[in-house]
């Protein structure tokens, strides 16, 4: 299996710089903690009220650019209308590992859907904006409540993970599989104007088809 593949070779425990601390910064948080990562979350005001509730629970919370500095990995769970700011709050990320977990979504005339696609992507932008940093776009394929509860199923839930850095690449395998998703390489970060429409069809399952939000997709072998 992949999944025990890459756990076998994955990398010892990360500090993990969470960009966002809503609803998908949060289960990623949870779901890496349960694995052994440290997490530090990076925020525009750090001494925001709001944020008591992460130091409760024993997180770390400083700004964009202090989270940033001190990782090994960052995780992007921001909307993406504040992907700009955020990626440029984060100061030099040359060399810096980067995982995209946001989608380029709008509302149109039909509703929700994407604000890029098919000859560009959000992934390519964010690499474009992070000059120097290898990024992936990887976690946006489900919603939150999958995130860090990636258990419960048939088989393991499929994630793929498209990003140019090939050395780099076996990390974020080991980082979803951590999660408890089978992590599925699907080549350069171009694919990412694949998987952000492939994102769109669990949010129509979920959003319009009312399929319940623990709902994942897996990809299954005949044996």
């Amino acid at each position: 299996m992949v999944l025990a593949s890459v756990r076998a070779k994955r990398r010892s425990s990360m500090r993990i710089a969470i960009i966002g601390a809503g609803a998908v910064g949060g289960a990623l948080a949870r779901g890496w903690t349960r694995a052994g990562h440290d997490i530090v979350f990076g925020v525009s005001d750090p001494s925001a009220a709001k944020h008591a509730a992460l130091r409760a629970q024993g997180f770390a919370v400083a700004s964009n650019r202090e989270a940033a500095g001190a990782a090994s990995a960052i995780a992007l769970a921001v909307p993406w209308a504040a992907i700009e700011d955020a990626v440029a709050s984060l100061g030099d990320v040359a060399g810096k590992l980067i995982l995209d977990a946001t989608n380029p979504l709008a509302f149109g005339p039909d509703g929700l859907s994407l604000a890029i696609g098919f000859t560009d992507s959000g992934g390519e932008q964010v690499q474009r904006l992070a000059s120097g940093a290898s990024v992936f776009k990887t976690m946006n394929q489900v919603g939150y409540r999958v995130m860090d509860a990636a258990t419960g199923y048939p088989t393991a839930p499929s994630m793929f993970v498209a990003g140019d850095d090939e050395g780099r690449k076996i990390e974020v395998m080991g980082l979803v599989a951590d999660l408890g998703f089978e992590p599925l390489d699907c080549g350069g970060l171009r694919m990412a104007r694949l998987l952000e429409p492939y994102a769109m069809v669990w949010i129509n399952q979920v959003a319009v088809r009312g399929a319940p939000d623990t709902s994942a997709f897996a990809l299954m072998h005949r044996r």
